[in-house]
């Protein structure tokens, strides 16, 4: 199942339903009280209605995914078909009864926090939130893939190309000390993708939005060896690789007539899978630098994950880990990162985890996230942990990742 269709479904329970269009943004709430400096490491962009044809030549125009507006409601045109501009995207600060995810919504029922610079800034501020990295929308997916299923392969590169010259352009330059840029890169082609992390790297992206498993996209396995060339200009640029859960274009998800809670509930597991994939594909081995950042899983099932690596380390009956000169789990602990949604009993294992290694999210504007009230949940999960270890947690280990300044305090 996608994160699309997985989305659909949680407005099954509202069909039939009517609900106020004009009121479906809320009124702004106050401001929240400042109690920790904080860095979201995942948030996510609404692609505005004008991003592919301002940037695309003119040849390419016509065909240029754009919004259209059909029967009151609009919809982005891509390769002639509408696709849904999908409520979930942007469903903070929206009335609870608006559409979340099964209907297409208009920009005018979203805050402009979602595809508006200045308006993310003022969202940030009212959260409490110092510095964001963002995602793409379900519309162009969480590692960009919808760019390589376009019709037209010389279109769907030339839209990567213009949605990363937005992102560095537009969404980062007015503001860089809020905005850590992470871009989408072409990913039918692993030496293409690698020559456009050096150029961005020139440009101040300081991530890439890859996929937790290409195959699952019909690509090369990441144990082929194919991507090579991708993760060594990330290793050599310092490029972060962010794996986001769904980035696969699917979720785990157990029964087919399961309710949709369970997608929400089992978001951990996907980057568990993701995680041991990688570690035993041994690209950090041949990759030592590279770094790797899980977005949206969470950390409480690291601990139980690296229980497992150790024990197959020290029991390898049927183990294929070639070098016993360092362990999974040391991989583990050593190229990866995790960023925190909300795991509070999870805190007590830091240690264990690595208090280096984990990170924060609000996940704004999405339809679980935690804006306007990031600050008081960080706030109770971390409660009685040392100052130190809570500033590492909230911005200190993101900075450090991405290469982003903080603010001298």
């Amino acid at each position: 199942m996608t994160t699309l269709e997985a989305m659909s479904q949680m407005d099954v329970w509202q069909a039939g339903q009517e609900y106020d269009r004009s009121a479906a943004v809320l009124p702004d709430p106050e401001p929240r009280e400042r109690r920790h400096l904080i860095i979201s490491v995942d948030d996510h962009l609404v692609e505005p209605p004008d991003l592919f044809t301002k940037r695309l030549p003119k040849k390419y125009l016509d065909r240029a995914p754009r919004v259209v507006e059909e029967e009151g409601r609009e919809y982005w045109l891509i390769d002639g078909g509408m696709e849904l501009n999908v409520g979930g995207n942007a469903a903070a600060g929206r009335s609870v009864d608006a559409p979340l995810g099964g209907e297409s919504v208009r920009f005018d029922e979203m805050r402009r926090g979602a595809w508006d610079i200045h308006e993310r800034i003022r969202d940030m501020d009212i959260n409490g939130i110092y510095a964001s990295l963002g995602f793409p929308s379900m519309v162009f997916s969480f590692a960009g893939q919808r760019f390589m299923r376009m019709r037209d392969p010389a279109l769907g590169r030339l839209c990567v190309e213009a949605y990363n010259d937005w992102v560095i352009d537009e969404w980062t330059a007015p503001y860089p000390e809020r905005i850590i840029p992470s871009q989408v890169v072409w990913l039918l082609d692993a030496e293409i993708a690698a020559a456009e992390v050096r150029r961005n790297a020139e440009r101040g992206f300081k991530a890439v939005n890859f996929t937790e498993n290409p195959q699952k996209l019909g690509l090369p396995s990441i144990h082929t060896g194919y991507w090579d060339p991708l993760f060594a200009a990330c290793e050599e640029t310092q490029t972060v690789l962010n794996l986001h859960v769904g980035s696969s274009s699917q979720v785990t998800h157990p029964s087919t007539d399961a309710p949709v809670d369970t997608i929400a509930a089992l978001f951990m597991v996907n980057s568990m899978v993701a995680s041991v994939d990688w570690v035993y594909s041994g690209v950090p081995v041949r990759f030592p630098e590279l770094k790797i950042a899980l977005s949206e899983g969470g950390i409480g099932w690291v601990p139980a994950v690296l229980d497992r690596l150790d024990y197959l380390f020290e029991f390898p009956r049927t183990a294929t880990w070639p070098d016993r000169s360092i362990s999974p789990a040391d991989i583990l602990r050593r190229n990866f990162w995790f960023a925190s949604f909300w795991d509070p009993s999870a805190f007590e294992h830091r240690h264990q985890i690595g208090i280096d290694h984990i990170m924060v999210e609000a996940d704004y504007p999405h339809v679980d996230s935690t804006w306007p009230d990031t600050q008081a949940m960080i706030d109770r999960e971390l409660q009685g942990l040392p100052a130190e270890d809570v500033r590492k947690i909230t911005c200190e280990n993101a900075a450090r990742l991405y290469r982003h300044p903080l603010p001298i305090t």
